[in-house]
């Protein structure tokens, strides 16, 4: 099961899929998570596949091509399965093996990259639906525990400098280079970790949302393993 205590009320577990797909976002619960306990060879579908880069798509074609074991096409049919259901809601499900993802080195001070607390953001209505079916898996905080790191005087200053000092200018500069949606710990700050099989969804930043979004960030990878994840 997931260990809820550290969330502060914001994540909500339902009992079925179709739950998940239709309860609605309320009060401060942003985080809705149908907990599984899956079954099949996750690890075996990963070690199919020889990443020439850093991170590996994978369509239905690749996973139907390949030769599995019982317990890794228990896993394929897992994974095909939640594809088809999140695709009938509409949505756009990418299955992904990582290595790792691509470090921002053109802000030292202020990464940029899914390895920071960050929120998503979207100009419609939408959600964040995810699932790490094998390796390290994504992590939330409570935005109570959260702090938006352009608010941040010491390193709003930095970015004021950045920018040129001007202030004309200054607030669409922030949002338009992503800053504006990433957060930080406060001290001491519990993390709740997602765990592998279940499938969540995020409440992001939208126009129509009736709530905060969810603050999360990628994990950092285990030494040597990857990381299978349906993302949508």
């Amino acid at each position: 099961m997931v260990d809820v205590s550290k969330a502060e009320g914001q994540i909500q577990c339902v009992k079925s899929f179709e739950d998940l797909l239709l309860s609605p976002f309320q009060g401060i619960v942003n985080a809705l998570c149908l907990a599984r306990d899956l079954e099949g060879d996750f690890a075996e579908i990963v070690n199919k596949f020889e990443l020439e880069g850093n991170i590996m798509e994978l369509d239905e074609e690749d996973l139907q091509a390949l030769e599995l074991s019982p317990n890794g096409q228990l896993a394929r049919e897992i994974i095909l399965a939640d594809m088809k259901q999140l695709r009938e809601a509409n949505a756009s499900p990418i299955l992904n093996i990582i290595a790792q993802y691509d470090r921002d080195e053109e802000h030292p001070f202020f990464p940029t990259d899914v390895y920071s607390f960050h929120v998503d953001r979207s100009p419609i209505p939408s959600f964040t639906y995810l699932c790490t079916y094998y390796g390290a898996a994504s992590e939330i905080l409570a935005n109570s525990k959260a702090e938006q790191k352009i608010q941040i005087p010491e390193i709003r200053s930095a970015l004021q400098k950045l920018y040129g000092n001007a202030e004309a200018g200054f607030e669409d500069f922030l949002k338009d280079n992503f800053f504006d949606l990433h957060y930080q710990a406060k001290p001491n700050a519990p993390v709740t970790n997602l765990g592998l099989g279940n499938i969540w969804k995020l409440a992001i930043d939208h126009p129509e949302s009736p709530v905060l979004p969810c603050v999360h960030r990628a994990p950092k990878e285990k030494s040597g393993e990857k990381r299978l994840l349906l993302i949508c």
